[in-house]
């Protein structure tokens, strides 16, 4: 039985103290009215925003009475752009909070969707691993309901990171207002209170029915859990796919990908996984899992190797195909972001892809814990870069960088995440004894 150390304990109370500390600063700092942004804007070196005014005024010789209707009409627009600043300004922190929230979240459902799928196939090698995979997927509980409760602020206009939940944009676009009957708050809430309420149950009974099986006299519980599992994944294939169109795309309304599903599955699916040999690697340096060795480990670098190519395959068929037909209304969710994200958008494309490759596709290195461990700090840091680059250019355009906020909300949910998963380590057995594939998974040496 695992029990949680009072430094480690510790250590991830103060984690979330600093960075509920770091987060209220953040929304502190934020601009409140206009005259704020212009504030922020002059201690910036920022004047392009009177571009419009100087213009009207080098024509004023003109006509007197056009350079007064040039004026107005640079003083409606550099109102509208300042409001615009203002939204933007006002979103960082929630966007900070967003990106953090939705990347912890990503990690337990991806690591409950591995879990998962070995039930499903039955696998032999990897039963030892299952109380790890069991306490990282406890997370999807609360930060599920974390995610829950931004996504209904959001809908109650405390924030601005939904552009189509202001009836006053929507008024104005008739692309949102053909996409209504979907993207609407009271059927966006429904669709994740669906979602999440699924993943709740299916861990819950998944998790039951194995420390259930620890004390039985047969495998009757195993069965049941072969054809719970079964039934998540069709499940959570569809529903993921669905909550990355709502949480993820519709922050640009406008923009759609039919490969975004299952890019955004790629991301959680090799991050849940990551966290698994980083977890497992932890606490057999800790003696906790003398059963586990090097072949396990391998095999878990293995699979971060291959969805980390996987995941290439999907970035990179989503960029080439819109990029090369370059047609507006698509290539413009690259341009954004290539024009103003430059650094994290190829950043994390060398993170998640070079620094695996050329790292994991030793089969040696992957048996060495150190590099194991050097490598999915490297593609953790690059998945949540990923996240960066979905929701930042459409929540805050080219108003970002990586700040107080950003950092602090990676701090207090880190530490949030690192203290649900070492307590539900506590909760059971290391070992799950009476699964049908323990032995095996005991004597997995190749």
């Amino acid at each position: 039985m695992y029990t949680l150390s009072s430094k480690l304990k510790l250590t991830a109370i103060i984690f979330m103290i600093v960075g509920a500390i770091g987060l209220v600063i953040g929304f502190l700092q934020a601009p409140s009215n206009l005259d704020d942004v212009k504030e922020i804007i002059a201690a910036e070196g920022h004047h392009g925003e009177t571009s419009h005014h100087e213009e009207a005024e080098a024509n004023f010789a003109d006509a007197e009475q056009g350079m007064v209707n040039d004026a107005h009409a640079a003083g409606s627009h550099d109102a509208e752009h300042l409001e615009h600043k203002l939204h933007q300004l006002q979103n960082k922190p929630w966007a900070a909070v967003y990106v953090a929230a939705f990347f912890f979240f990503m990690i337990s459902l991806g690591a409950l969707a591995f879990y998962a799928l070995q039930y499903a196939s039955q696998a032999g090698w990897s039963p030892v691993l299952f109380r790890v995979m069991e306490a990282i997927s406890a997370y999807i509980v609360p930060g599920g309901i974390i995610m829950f409760v931004l996504l209904a602020l959001s809908g109650f206009h405390l924030n601005h990171l939904f552009v189509w939940m202001d009836p006053e944009v929507v008024a104005h676009d008739e692309i949102i207002q053909n996409k209504t009957a979907y993207l609407n708050v009271p059927f966006f809430l429904i669709r994740a209170a669906i979602f999440l309420g699924g993943w709740f149950l299916f861990r819950h009974f998944l998790v039951k029915n194995s420390r259930k099986l620890d004390e039985a006299t047969d495998n009757a519980y195993f069965k049941k859990n072969f054809k719970l599992s079964a039934g998540f994944l069709v499940f959570f294939l569809v529903s993921e796919s669905m909550m990355s169109w709502d949480w993820i795309m519709s922050l640009d309304p406008h923009w759609f990908s039919t490969l975004f599903g299952w890019y955004v599955f790629s991301s959680m699916f090799v991050s849940g996984i990551t966290v698994i040999a980083l977890v497992s690697i932890y606490l057999k340096s800790r003696g906790y899992l003398p059963f586990v060795n090097n072949s396990h480990i391998h095999d878990l670098a293995k699979f971060m190797f291959g969805i980390s190519i996987f995941w290439t395959y999907l970035w990179f068929s989503q960029f080439m195909l819109i990029w090369y037909s370059n047609i507006p209304e698509e290539v413009v969710y690259f341009i954004s972001r290539i024009e103003n994200y430059s650094l994290p958008f190829f950043g994390m494309v060398a993170l998640n892809f070079l620094f695996p490759l050329l790292v994991l596709m030793n089969s040696d290195f992957k048996r060495m814990n150190w590099f194991v461990v050097m490598t999915g700090i490297i593609i953790l840091v690059g998945h949540y870069l990923d996240v960066f680059t979905m929701v930042m250019p459409a929540t805050v355009g080219e108003s970002w960088f990586i700040g107080l906020p950003e950092i602090s909300a990676v701090f207090f949910f880190g530490g949030l995440f690192t203290f649900v998963i070492f307590n539900a380590l506590t909760k059971a057995p290391l070992l799950a004894k009476r699964n049908p594939y323990i032995k095996e998974s005991e004597h997995f040496h190749y």
